[in-house]
């Protein structure tokens, strides 16, 4: 009788069981991952999609012992109801939950904390080299998408390990899709490897031919060699990934655990790199996620018998605005092209995609591609913008200080969610960004209040000489109407702060979304007798000096900020401050330390960026709190 899904307590209970069972198993966690995401919101389409494929994967092999490497981390939700966590699931993605990717804290079945793609191969490589160093003789599996193989360090984990001729099994999950839908070479690839059963059936019949060639001396030998080696490439596409030292197996149904298991247990046997491509369907199992993948990548709480997704009422999000800002400019000049790293629904940019195709481009997950590509486009004279999330741009470090700002390059930076990202936790937190583009010469970086100067700002980014970032959050902007932006846009002066209201006792310097709690905190502390300014920074770089050290002759300043406090806008300001001027700078922002999970409003009152919390801060200051 197959074991209740929660009485499950490891991999090592599904080994017992028959296919039949396993089938009921796939289809309990499936409802599993459907009833809590439709709850809590998460990555539902692409858990769905590997449910068996995950179950194939713990029975094959011995877990934990098995190491089992995860790429990205959106599909483990099958993975961590199979391994102990099944009674946890509902706290999926909430404020002291478990995690919504994998997490080595978490459990031992858990390798690699990760949330950027690609990195699998490479990380389950040092694994595998680990073990041979140790005279162990475990296996070591990487799963990695068709999407993730768009990025470069996939391919030299590839050919790393191919070269490496140990004993590495790689699992690529096909399901023609990233985020968005899958781009470039590799994915044309994979289409051909999938459509190619009729003369793959031959395989053997030509290889026992070609084998059987008489040898008609060395010259003659070796000629027909290199015919072999020729016509194997020509018949059979995957030997495109046996020339780079893997064995390659496929395709298989992803759908069929019998099948894999099959295949596993036969990899197994190799002592040498292997390849196992399996084709998914992203969305398995529950009818609008198979409709609409890209919809149901990353779904807040939804309607699980209807598949609406709900949403809160609300002012549009920055990247709405962002997209919409966009189509208008580009609209009056055609040089004007958007750059995006497979997420041109996540970005905002589905819009620009649709008006001006020929002036899109979605590179795949391949961010330092993208910024590359950006400055060509630049010195090729064309207006590139290149939306990338900030935690995903912190990838392309090294391409934004060489390609682009080295050679001064006009390149505009759109970095989406920037600050707190909530439930994503803390491989996705945006709290670098402003640290690591600050410290660029030449690089000018703004963050905008409301939407209105949002569009302001990518209008003033698309006319400076150089290069520029214009750094917001996620989610629901503040509810300002920007018709009159989008129509008649202005540009900012570089470098100048907006000074929204005077105080004497303090001053609150605010960059991008902390300017609205920095307002109400003012108002609560003007209910208790203390006087405080607030000034709309506006630019993290360059610094308004001229206005801050105005006012921090008369009074202290306190800058705020949604970036880690370490290297960012209250640290610039400190340093241009308090050694000429003497000035006295208190810096409010996020700690030293990689944030967990949560609400975004529970993580600003955790790390103390409410208005409630930055006015506790001024009066403990000001020696006035009780």
């Amino acid at each position: 009788m197959t074991l209740k899904l929660t009485e499950l307590k490891s991999p090592q209970d599904l080994r017992k069981m028959r296919p039949s069972e396993l089938s009921d198993i796939a289809e309990a966690v499936r409802e599993k991952i459907i009833g809590t995401v439709s709850q809590t919101g998460g990555h539902l389409a692409s858990s769905l999609g590997v449910v068996e494929l995950t179950l194939a994967l713990h029975t094959a092999f011995d877990t934990p012992r098995d190491k089992i490497v995860w790429d990205v981390g959106h599909q483990c939700y099958a993975h961590k109801i199979l391994t102990g966590r099944c009674d946890k699931f509902g706290t999926l993605r909430q404020h002291g939950g478990i995690s919504g990717y994998p997490k080595r804290a978490e459990s031992p079945f858990d390798l690699y904390d990760t949330g950027h793609a690609s990195g699998s191969i490479s990380y389950a490589l040092g694994l595998a080299k680990a073990r041979d160093l140790a005279g162990e003789n475990h296996n070591v599996v990487a799963v990695i998408g068709d999407g993730a193989l768009t990025s470069g360090i996939a391919f030299e984990g590839l050919n790393n390990a191919g070269d490496s001729r140990t004993n590495l099994i790689v699992v690529v999950n096909d399901n023609s899709m990233s985020i968005s839908e899958s781009v470039g070479g590799i994915s044309y690839y994979l289409t051909n490897l999938r459509l190619a059963p009729a003369y793959r059936s031959t395989k053997k019949k030509v290889e026992d031919l070609l084998n059987r060639w008489p040898s008609l001396g060395k010259s003659a030998a070796n000629l027909l060699r290199r015919m072999k080696g020729g016509f194997k490439f020509f018949l059979f596409p995957e030997a495109w990934f046996e020339s780079l030292g893997f064995r390659y197996y496929g395709p298989i149904d992803g759908h069929d655990i019998s099948a894999m298991q099959s295949v596993f247990h036969e990899a197994k046997k190799l002592k040498e790199p292997v390849l196992v491509h399996v084709v998914t369907q992203k969305g398995r199992g529950y009818a609008p996620a198979e409709a609409e993948p890209e919809r149901f990548h990353g779904p807040g709480p939804f309607d699980r018998v209807t598949g609406e997704i709900f949403k809160k009422a609300g002012p549009p999000s920055w990247n709405k605005v962002f997209g919409e800002a966009m189509c208008s400019f580009a609209a009056k000049d055609p040089r004007i092209v958007a750059i995006t790293a497979a997420m041109s629904d996540g970005t905002g940019l589905n819009g620009f995609r649709k008006s001006f195709p020929t002036r899109f481009f979605d590179v795949g997950i391949a961010e330092g591609h993208a910024v590359t590509f950006a400055a060509g486009l630049a010195q090729g004279g064309i207006l590139p913008v290149v939306a990338i999330y900030s935690t995903f741009l912190q990838r392309s470090f090294d391409q934004i200080i060489e390609d682009v700002c080295l050679q001064r390059l006009k390149v505009v930076f759109a970095v989406d969610r920037a600050g707190l990202v909530g439930e994503d936790g803390e491989t996705h937190q945006g709290e670098f960004d402003l640290s690591y583009l600050n410290l660029i010469p030449g690089m000018v970086v703004m963050a905008p209040k409301d939407e209105p100067e949002l569009v302001n700002m990518i209008y003033t980014a698309l006319n400076l000489p150089g290069p520029c970032a214009v750094r917001y959050p996620r989610g629901g902007a503040v509810g300002v109407d920007y018709s009159s932006a989008l129509e008649a846009p202005l540009s900012i002066p570089l470098g100048k702060a907006e000074v929204l209201q005077t105080g004497s006792d303090a001053c609150l310097i605010a960059l991008g979304n902390m300017v609205a709690p920095a307002v109400e905190a003012a108002e609560a502390l003007r209910v208790e007798g203390i006087s405080c300014g607030v000034v709309n920074a506006r630019f993290a770089k360059p610094l308004d000096v001229e206005t801050y050290s105005t006012l921090a002759a008369s009074m202290p300043l306190f800058v705020l900020e949604e970036n880690v406090v370490s290297g960012g806008f209250g640290q610039a300001v400190a340093d241009a401050l308090c050694a000429e001027h003497g000035a006295v700078v208190h810096k409010i922002g996020l700690p030293d330390e990689f944030l967990q999970h949560g609400s975004q409003s529970r993580q600003r009152e955790m790390y103390g960026l409410d208005a409630i919390a930055i006015a506790h801060r001024v009066k403990e200051a000001l020696g006035k709190t009780k």
